[in-house]
């Protein structure tokens, strides 16, 4: 291979965010980071530990000067703590409160966290603005429906977490809060005119580039307005003429996972990785599913765009500038704090709202209603277990039919019903509603957005199911 071809290659390398699985890095992620690799996005099945995460870091930069980066966004959405819970409410918590003081300080310490690990970028804030409530990938994830209140806690999720130079990713690009469909599995469509984009969907972008934001990820959505029929991260009008342009942003650009479906299912992952480097991205998230021979495939597609006049060296060149600021940027002076953070818990019982008088507990009886979780979530244990350690628990599949054998079961007992986005799940709302109609005393804890009540005696909403969700729920419930 010739000088200028290795320079190439290079240079097509340093365009990619890869997964692996395991706990340690492979020798093929080791071995390309020395020729020029962008990073890493880590996931949850990377993540054992504090200590492993920072020797799992320590090996990667070893071998070069990656972005490592992760989706850490409190709430449901968390990498660090995957396994047991995030110890932060989530996005849904801090818009109820509406303190921006209290987003940056959460945000900070989430930051903390981060870089005692060696993590530099975290892909977040969510920045959507959730005026779908039938949304199936945002909901929770974002401080709200109004424009002006996720602004503001978009700023100071972006301060919190770069006051500790780790980067913040200020996500999904054009905004995905107004979509009923996951773009893990299809291409949504924001239908809006520019004018409510401008006023709705761009506010909290525009105020994020202002307050100096790192990174913005793009979204796989489209926006017919803007992109016509394709995806935002394929669109050169979204993401050079809307993003660089109107918005000015002179950040680096990221792509969502390349590995979704609303791209993998239309252009394929090479093809997607050229047409979005076009477009104007900086570095693409490949997603957990490629493999070193994708990875492969996907960098030597690159090299012949190139090579055919598809793509020109010249984008490639202005993406490793870019993402050569960014690093430079991360080698900067920060002081982390030394002391224990328990704003996540603090931040949790401010958001927690309960509504009615529940009865005192005795013998309680806890049904939760089992929810599927979205791909970005993940398998991430959710449920008032750990804290009400005198209760009995069940979990169930949701469905009317199973309620008068949970009524026996709770006959003199307490009744205390768990769900999570219940207005979006028929049957949950049906079982629900058969356990209420027969026991008006029961509570129920609603663990994600409270848009659907049943008429129960008490009725608490958390805004989110991470473990300080939940602690603050059960405190709540004991203490009324």
């Amino acid at each position: 291979m010739s000088q200028s071809d290795r320079g190439l290659r290079r240079l097509a390398a340093g365009t990619l965010l890869v997964a692996f699985q395991g706990t340690e890095a492979p020798e093929w992620v080791l071995r390309e980071l020395e020729h020029g690799l962008g990073g890493v996005t880590l996931f949850g099945f990377n993540v054992a530990g504090p200590g492993q995460v920072s020797e799992l870091t320590t090996a990667l930069r070893g071998a070069g000067e990656p972005v490592i980066s992760l989706d850490e966004e409190g709430g449901d959405v968390t990498r660090l703590a995957y396994h047991v819970g995030s110890p932060y409410p989530g996005n849904a918590a801090l818009g109820a409160v509406d303190d921006p003081e209290l987003t940056r300080s959460v945000y900070r310490a989430i930051a903390a966290e981060l870089a005692a690990c060696g993590i530099n970028l975290d892909m977040a804030p969510s920045a959507d603005v959730n005026t779908e409530a039938d949304n199936p990938v945002i909901g929770t994830r974002s401080f709200g429906a109004d424009a002006a209140l996720v602004a503001r806690h978009t700023v100071a999720a972006v301060e919190g977490l770069q006051s500790l130079r780790v980067a913040a990713c200020v996500k999904h690009f054009p905004g995905h809060g107004a979509t009923r469909v996951d773009s893990h599995l299809a291409i949504p469509i924001v239908d809006v005119g520019l004018d409510v984009l401008r006023e709705r969907e761009l506010a909290p972008f525009r105020a994020a580039i202002g307050a100096g934001a790192k990174s913005v990820m793009t979204a796989h959505v489209a926006v017919p307005a803007v992109t016509g029929d394709q995806p935002a991260t394929l669109s050169g009008a979204a993401l050079t003429g809307l993003l660089r342009g109107e918005l000015g942003f002179d950040g680096v650009v990221i792509t969502d996972a390349l590995d979704m479906h609303a791209i993998t299912r239309s252009v394929g992952l090479a093809g997607g990785a050229v047409r979005t480097l076009a477009a104007g991205a900086d570095l693409l998230c490949l997603g957990p599913l490629p493999t070193y021979d994708d990875v492969r495939a996907i960098i030597a597609e690159i090299v012949s765009a190139v090579r055919e006049g598809r793509l020109s060296a010249g984008r490639l060149e202005e993406a490793a500038a870019r993402v050569a600021a960014l690093r430079a940027w991360f080698g900067g002076a920060r002081e982390l704090p030394a002391e224990r953070n328990v704003v996540g818990l603090h931040a949790a019982r401010r958001a927690v709202r309960l509504s009615g008088a529940p009865e005192p507990l005795v013998e309680p009886l806890v049904v939760e209603v089992d929810t599927p979780p979205t791909i970005a979530v993940g398998d991430v244990p959710w449920g008032v277990g750990p804290w009400l350690p005198e209760a009995e628990i069940v979990r169930v599949e949701p469905s009317a039919a199973d309620a008068p054998t949970l009524l026996a079961k709770a006959a003199g007992r307490s009744l205390v019903v768990v769900i999570k986005d219940a207005h979006r799940h028929p049957a949950s709302r049906e079982l629900v509603s058969a356990l209420v109609a027969a026991r008006p005393d029961t509570t129920v804890i609603e663990m994600g957005l409270p848009v659907w009540r049943p008429d129960s005696a008490a009725y608490i909403a958390t805004y989110g199911a991470a473990r300080a969700n939940a602690q603050a729920a059960v405190e709540l419930l004991q203490t009324a």
